[in-house]
């Protein structure tokens, strides 16, 4: 039996004229295929007798009958077992392969029926009769063309074994009995609907049985496709990896290897069963984990789970440090670090005592509130260190979404939790010390208000169960000690500052400075230059110096800087070697290094003429002084404000030139009654950059006002603070401290603020006290009498004393 070669079926090619036919020919069995006029049909010989009749032919004419079986199953059927009618054909090639077959290339060409078979061995032998087709020209047989070619060519479209160029050959074939063989040997039939149309005779009824055919090839190639598309659709590319991943799995358990998937499960179980999880955590993570374990690498999901439970086992569930509740250890870490601020020392042992006393109570948050550079985060490192904690800054400053503090839902790509989780994942215990770092300077705009979130961090009612965005499970907080940090309360909403516990921390005093800068700043420096104690000595002329020409600050951030410039100028002078023996900065020597002296004191130069007065001002950063200046000249009685001053502080103005206006001829001997109708005046605030506003200023006005009808110098050595009223009252202010700090930093001995401040007075530390000469006045009169120079005025009303320096309190300073 004879089986066709390769898959292609039997190609068309150019019809040879025919042979004439001998009496006799060799008879070559085919399975499984028909062979058709005016194609090559690829053959494989594996039988030895077809191999002997191959041989035999390629020694003679070449030759041979090609015949479909009956039966494909037999290897040598009989005569009886074959059709009657087959093709002749004519060896165009042969090969012998090295396995003993032999393949060969025949070209069909006149269809015969078998008219009597003469032998059956060695091979069979047939005497044969050509039977040719009958063509009747018809439009008929024209429309059976087109037909044809038309639904073929739809079938090689969808078809991925038939070629393109098989559909073209097949619309350029005019032949209808040709294009009729061609098709009929391309299409996948049975060997018995071949057969049949091999053995039709008339072309018109072989073009309509294989347009039959044809439409119901194409309907089934059509369903199919249909079929193929649903079931696509229907199965997820998940669902066949996850076929392909079980497979390979059990590939892999036949070879004994480990599956990555079940090893990073299973890794990702025993991190989680060492952990102390509560129960919702639990059965979360246990669920996400059977999840995980059904998911092949590939699928969506499986990254994100993946990274949640390694989020949730990098948290540090039931893992606490034991606190240190020595408070002779927390009292000599906090001396250690920080130089006097004993009220901000005396809280927080307080509060390690009520730990010390009742380890469940639950904890304060603590509030810093003070200008820059004051040590308000590093008190924060030293609480930490005194209670043996773990510590973790975070800074919030410009933060204005939500999701900075609660996290991103795992449904986007990328997210990841809340600072606040990472930051309990870094400190590895469920206790730490969190220092949450400017918080006046959060915003809020669409994507929600951070300090909202805040509420819940902050609340010791409610973060034992906080929950972010991103793990969506409880997360206790309660353990954690909270400490933030400000410039100032204002920008802090209601709610939130109601949930903290807020400690002032002023300015340093020149005398505070100095000590710091002595003991912390100075070695701090020294070690971060590269320099020796034994290389270099600061004095306190020199460090003196520094804090009163060339810094002005609450703080000392600018002070250190300073040094710091100090220290690398004479690293650099140790590096070329030109100092040999350790060097002393002196006075003279920190100018020189320093270069020229950046502030100075104006007060004496501003007030050198009438109408300008020295006012004191409180601002985020610290104390401040200000100075106001007032003008007349020739006009109508306007008022001119300038100095990019807010409301309050103009109408501050406006009430302090009401009551000079009222009372001017009691304050002032001989001013015209007209003078006010014929002068025009002009209250000016210099820094016109800087906006201002509040009502401290109003006392300061009225004295410019006053200095400049009556002609009388304000006092160079004295600055003042208070609202006033159209009565002339002096109302209480906020910031005593910060002002009085402020004074002597521009070298103001003499402050003169409202008697309701005067209980402040104790928060102004013990050493400045002494050298400042505290004016607490009721009215505006008494300010006129002590800030003004004599000239010919009554005795002063004023009651002036310098403050004694009690027992120092602590720090309440009002706003």
């Amino acid at each position: 039996m004879i089986e066709i070669a390769g898959s292609g079926g039997p190609q068309g090619i150019e019809v040879p004229t025919a042979p004439p036919l001998p009496e006799g020919l060799p008879v070559l069995p085919l399975r499984d295929s028909v062979a058709f006029p005016a194609s090559v049909m690829p053959l494989a010989v594996g039988q030895p007798r077809s191999i002997q009749l191959v041989n035999d032919a390629l020694g003679g004419n070449r030759m041979l009958v090609m015949m479909a079986s009956r039966e494909p199953e037999l290897d040598s059927p009989s005569p009886d077992q074959l059709y009657d009618v087959g093709v002749v054909g004519t060896i165009a090639r042969m090969l012998r392969a090295p396995d003993e077959t032999v393949r060969v290339l025949v070209q069909g060409a006149q269809r015969v029926r078998i008219a009597r078979w003469a032998r059956e061995e060695p091979y069979l032998w047939a005497e044969v009769a050509e039977l040719p087709d009958v063509v009747e020209e018809s439009p008929e047989l024209t429309a059976l063309m087109r037909n044809v070619q038309r639904t073929f060519g739809d079938i090689v479209e969808q078809v991925p074994y038939l070629p393109e160029e098989l559909r073209m050959a097949v619309a350029n074939i005019d032949e209808p009995s040709a294009l009729s063989y061609l098709i009929a040997g391309a299409l996948r039939l049975k060997t018995e609907e071949k057969q049949q149309l091999l053995e039709e005779v008339d072309v018109s009824r072989r073009l309509r049985r294989l347009s039959e055919v044809l439409a119901r090839e194409l309907d089934v190639i059509s369903l199919g496709s249909k079929i193929q598309s649903e079931v696509q659709a229907g199965l997820e590319q998940s669902q066949r990896e996850y076929f392909l991943r079980q497979q390979l799995k059990a590939i892999q358990e036949e070879l004994g290897e480990v599956d990555e998937m079940e090893a990073e499960a299973q890794e990702l179980r025993g991190k989680l069963d060492a952990l102390e999880l509560p129960e919702e955590v639990r059965r979360q993570a246990d669920r996400e984990l059977a999840r995980l374990e059904k998911l092949p690498p590939a699928a969506a999901e499986h990254g994100v789970i993946r990274t949640w439970l390694e989020w949730i086992a990098s948290l540090p569930w039931g893992q606490s440090t034991e606190d240190n509740l020595d408070l002779e250890h927390a009292r000599a870490v906090l001396d250690e670090d920080h130089y006097d601020i004993q009220a901000v020392k005396d809280r927080i042992l307080e509060f390690l005592a009520v730990r010390k006393l009742k380890p469940d109570a639950r904890g304060t948050i603590l509030c810093f509130v003070g200008p820059p550079g004051v040590g308000k985060t590093s008190l924060g490192r030293s609480i930490a260190r005194a209670l043996g904690r773990e510590f973790q800054r975070i800074s919030v400053g410009g933060v204005r979404d939500e999701s900075e503090i609660r996290g991103h839902r795992r449904t986007y790509i990328g997210a990841m939790p809340g600072t606040i989780v990472r930051a309990l994942r870094d400190a590895g215990s469920d206790n730490p010390l969190f220092m949450i770092d400017e918080i006046d300077k959060m915003g809020a705009d669409y994507r929600g208000d951070p300090a909202s979130a805040m509420l819940e961090v902050l609340d010791p009612e409610q973060n034992s169960a906080f929950r972010d965005h991103y793990l969506d499970v409880a997360v206790d907080l309660s353990n954690v000690m909270f400490v933030t940090t400000a410039n100032t309360l204002d920008t802090i909403p209601g709610p939130l500052l109601d949930r903290m516990e807020v400690i002032q921390l002023a300015g340093y005093t020149e005398e505070e400075k100095l000590q710091i800068a002595r003991r912390y700043l100075v070695p701090r420096q020294i070690e971060r230059n590269g320099l020796r104690k034994s290389q270099i000595d600061i004095g306190d002329a020199a460090l003196r110096a520094i804090v009163s020409d060339y810094t002005r600050e609450a703080g000392v951030r600018n002070l250190e800087r300073e040094i710091g410039t100090i220290c690398r100028k004479v690293a650099f002078q140790v590096a070329q070697g030109r100092a040999k023996r350790r060097v002393s900065v002196s006075e003279k020597r920190a100018r020189e290094l320093l270069g020229k002296r950046k502030f100075f004191s104006e007060a004496r130069r501003r007030t050198r003429v009438p109408g300008v007065a020295t006012g004191l001002a409180w601002t985020p950063v610290g104390g401040d002084v200000l100075f106001v200046e007032a003008t007349a000249m020739p006009g109508e009685g306007r008022l001119t404000i300038t100095g990019q001053l807010g409301d309050v502080m103009r109408e501050s103005a406006e009430a302090a030139l009401s009551y000079v206006r009222g009372h001017v001829h009691e304050l002032v001997e001989g001013i015209a009654e007209d003078w006010f109708a014929k002068h025009d005046l002009h209250l000016h605030v210099p820094a016109g950059a800087i906006p201002k506003d509040g009502p401290s200023a109003g006392v300061t006005m009225a004295t410019a006002l006053m200095s400049l009808i009556s002609g009388r110098h304000v006092r160079e050595d004295v600055a003042m603070t208070g609202e006033i009223t159209l009565t002339g009252q002096v109302l209480p202010i906020g910031g005593l401290k910060e002002k009085a700090l402020a004074a002597q930093r521009n070298g103001i001995h003499t402050v003169i603020a409202p008697r309701l401040n005067e209980q402040d007075a104790d928060d102004i530390p013990e050493h400045l006290r002494d050298d400042l000469e505290l004016v607490f006045v009721d009215e505006i009169r008494a300010v006129f009498e002590a800030a003004l120079e004599p000239a010919g005025a009554k005795v002063s009303r004023a009651r002036r004393r310098r403050v004694p320096s009690p027992e120092r309190k602590a720090a309440r300073p009002v706003r």
